[in-house]
C-alpha cells in the first residue's frame, strides 16, 4: 500500500517526537518534510540523519519545495500565534488537511475516541491540549451515562517537559481545554487548571478529573470510564487509571454552587489518571507530549483510512 505523505511544521520536542512515531510506527503515513525555523535545531538535524527532507524557512519555504505537492496532511506543532499564519497559507490548497497541535483552535476540537466521526472530513482539526486529550474522554464517558453539569480537570506535568511553546501558551491551554470540556466532553460548564511540577526526579503526567452529573448508577459510570480508558490505550499505551474511581452523592437538600450554573446536585465522580510517555524521543515522564503526538498520529491514520474506504466505495458504484 502506498503511504500518505505528511509534513510536520515545528522541529521542537512535539514535532520531533511525532516524526519518530510516523517513521517507526505508522504503516500508512510517510514523512514528506520536516519543517522548522531554526536550522540548528535538533529536530531538523535528526530528520536529516533519518533521510527526511528538511526545511528551515517555515511554511513559506515548505510550499516552495518539490515535495509539497505530494504532502496530503500537515501537522502544526508550532504555537497558537504561528498556527494562524500557517493555516492562512495551507487553506489555499484544498487537497491538504491540517492537524493542529497548538491551542489555536481554528478548526473543531477533536478527541479520537469521542468525536472523530463528526470531524474527520473537515480541512483543519484541533487536538485541543495535552490535558484535554487525557481528560475529556473521561468527561465524555460520564456524560454518555448521565448529563454532566460541571467538569473540572487539573493537569500536572513535569516542568522539564514544558518547553517554551507550552509556557507561552498557558492562557490558551486553560481556555481551550475548558471550552473543549463543554463542546466535546458534553459538560454544561468546564474548567481547566495546569500545574508545572518542578519535582526532581521529574514526575509523570498526572490528571485529576472531577465531574458533577445527574444522579446515575455508579456501576454504569464506572464501566463507561473503564471502557473509555481501554479505547485511549489503543493509541496511548501509557494511559491508565492511577487510582480507583471515587463517587460522592450530592443531595438535593445540600447542593453545591457552581459559578455560571447556580446550585446543582447529583453524582460527583473523581478520576485520577496517569500518562507515561512511550520514550520514543522524549523521556517517559513527558506523557503530556506523548499523548498529543499519539492522538495526532491516530487522527491522521483514521483520516487516511476513511479516505481509502471512501475511494473503494466510489469505485464499486
Amino acid at each position: 500500500m502506498n503511504k500518505t505523505k505528511v509534513a510536520i511544521i515545528g522541529s521542537g520536542n512535539i514535532g520531533t517526537d511525532l516524526m519518530i512515531k510516523v517513521l517507526r510506527y505508522s504503516e500508512i503515513l510517510e514523512m514528506g518534510v520536516m519543517v522548522g525555523i531554526d536550522p540548528k535545531s535538533d529536530g531538523l538535524a535528526r530528520a536529516a540523519k533519518m533521510g527526511v527532507p528538511i526545511c528551515s524557512d517555515g511554511i513559506d519555504g515548505l510550499i516552495k519545495m518539490s515535495e509539497w505537492k505530494d504532502v496530503k496532511i500537515v501537522f502544526d506543532a508550532t504555537s497558537a500565534k504561528a498556527h494562524l499564519y500557517n493555516w492562512n497559507i495551507v487553506r489555499q490548497y484544498p487537497d491538504k488537511k491540517m492537524i493542529d497541535l497548538t491551542p489555536a483552535a481554528i478548526g473543531p476540537y477533536l478527541i479520537p475516541t469521542v468525536n472523530y466521526q463528526d470531524n474527520y472530513d473537515v480541512p483543519n482539526v484541533n487536538m485541543v491540549t495535552c490535558g484535554g486529550q487525557a481528560t475529556i474522554p473521561i468527561v465524555a464517558a460520564v456524560n454518555r451515562v448521565a448529563k454532566v453539569h460541571y467538569g473540572e480537570i487539573i493537569a500536572s506535568i513535569s516542568s522539564k517537559s514544558a518547553g517554551p511553546g507550552t509556557r507561552a501558551n498557558v492562557d490558551e491551554f486553560t481556555e481551550t481545554t475548558a471550552s473543549a470540556i463543554e463542546v466535546v466532553g458534553g459538560a454544561e460548564k468546564g474548567k481547566a487548571i495546569i500545574i508545572l511540577n518542578p519535582a526532581e526526579p521529574p514526575l509523570v503526567m498526572r490528571d485529576t478529573v472531577h465531574t458533577l452529573s445527574e444522579e446515575a448508577d455508579e456501576a454504569a459510570v464506572r464501566d463507561s470510564i473503564h471502557g473509555m480508558v481501554e479505547e485511549v490505550k489503543k493509541y496511548v499505551r501509557g494511559y491508565q487509571l492511577h487510582q480507583e474511581i471515587q463517587f460522592d452523592h450530592i443531595p438535593e437538600s445540600a447542593p453545591v454552587f457552581i459559578e455560571g450554573l447556580g446550585h446543582r446536585h447529583g453524582l460527583k465522580t473523581t478520576v485520577l489518571l496517569q500518562v507515561v510517555g512511550a520514550g520514543h524521543y522524549l523521556p517517559e515522564y513527558a506523557g503530556n507530549l506523548d499523548i498529543m503526538t499519539s492522538a495526532a498520529k491516530a487522527t491522521a491514520e483514521k483520516i487516511v483510512q476513511n479516505q481509502l474506504v471512501g475511494n473503494r466505495e466510489n469505485q464499486s458504484t
